[in-house]
């Protein structure tokens, strides 16, 4: 795929050149996921992912797909800007524990680079596996707004990188993030566990560390941005991960493959909350110079992972016995050692998990490799 994808999309969306007619914008959903992908410039990415979460959520895009033909199949691996310079995970620098300022632009560009492939791993989910398997609106609502923050995410991460003296691209960076997205690329159950449950929930597991590592090296606005912004809406990624393999696995046993709208007794929302401690609008002027700073969080990591917590609870399951949780959580162990290399790596952070609804049963036994596990049996 070339990196002329993006332009065509930015053309589509914001004139056309040389007095030309502008092409006109996506129809549906699906259609703006597929350009999104196409572009290959990051920050014109995210701003035409904010663009097309923001279109849905309020009611102009009135399809998530055409039901009349077949969507464009989403590219195999996304359109990237030949900006960023990308290596084999063997070869990527260590990024050290933040105690050096060197240190901290790396993790923080890391950071960025992380957030970049997000946005295209929360619309390819949406354009390779939404028209596909029919799912319910509700679907599409909560990937899109997972879209949206992944976007503001790198936006933010990326701001803060040049008003540190550098950029996203500065440094190489892993290209091993859309490995698995590949592995699981045929199947949206696989993909669910895997980058929406492991993957995310790893990210809850170490952002916490993360955050202090600024905070001791004197960096407290970027401190602040990871815990007041990002780490409360990684939660409710999470979620959605968890929320979305449990539907798939009990719409099968219903035995309904293309179920229309979310059963009652799956969830009690309509949609994941918006955490309310991770508003953008937190980051204010500084009167007396162009530093920004954030509003002070009040307890830290507690009370966001309470907050998020207690809006989630009103998305947990109702009238769903525990032998058909079981049977989700043994399909949940089943799907996670057929496509995740090697055991899930503690410590974990329960609390944050919790709040996302997971709990113990889910990932506890993930931790102990197939072969020590058969034989504990």
């Amino acid at each position: 795929m070339e990196a002329a994808g993006g332009a065509g999309g930015e053309a589509g969306c914001v004139g056309g050149r040389g007095g030309e007619s502008p092409p006109p914008p996506p129809k549906t959903l699906v259609d703006w996921a597929l350009e999104i992908l196409d572009t290959a410039d990051p920050d014109e990415k995210a701003r035409l992912g904010d663009l097309a979460a923001a279109e849905w959520l309020r009611g102009a895009i009135p399809l998530p797909y055409d039901p009349a033909r077949p969507p464009r199949p989403p590219p195999d691996r996304p359109a990237r800007s030949d900006a960023v310079r990308l290596l084999p995970p063997s070869q990527m620098p260590k990024l050290g524990k933040g105690g050096s300022a060197q240190s901290r632009l790396a993790l923080l560009h890391s950071l960025a680079h992380t957030e970049s492939w997000a946005v295209d791993l929360s619309w390819d989910i949406v354009a390779r596996f939404g028209a596909r398997l029919r799912m319910p609106r509700e679907f599409f609502d909560d990937f899109a707004r997972v879209a949206q923050d992944e976007g503001r995410h790198f936006t933010v991460l990326s701001a803060r990188l040049r008003e540190l003296g550098s950029h996203y691209g500065a440094l190489p960076a892993h290209d091993g993030l859309w490995d698995s997205a590949t592995r699981t690329s045929h199947s949206l159950l696989a993909r669910l566990a895997v980058e929406h449950c492991v993957h995310e929930a790893r990210g809850l597991d170490v952002l916490p560390t993360t955050i202090s590592r600024f905070r001791a090296g004197g960096d407290e606005q970027t401190a602040k941005l990871l815990e007041i912004i990002i780490y409360p809406e990684e939660i409710t990624h999470c979620a959605a991960g968890v929320r979305w393999f449990r539907y798939l696995c009990l719409r099968s046993h219903n035995g309904d493959p293309t179920a229309s709208s979310v059963p009652q007794d799956i969830t009690q929302c309509s949609v994941l909350p918006r955490g309310g401690t991770s508003d953008i609008n937190k980051v204010e002027e500084v009167e007396d110079g162009p530093e920004a700073k954030l509003a002070e969080p009040s307890n830290g990591h507690d009370k966001t992972v309470q907050q998020v917590e207690d809006e989630l609870a009103q998305c947990k399951l109702v009238d769903i016995d525990d032998d058909a949780e079981a049977a989700v959580i043994r399909t949940f162990h089943s799907v996670v050692r057929e496509y995740f290399r090697g055991p899930l790596k503690p410590p974990f952070n329960t609390e944050a998990r919790k709040a996302a609804g997971f709990d113990p049963a889910w990932y506890e036994p993930l931790a102990v490799k197939e072969v020590e596990r058969q034989a504990v049996e």
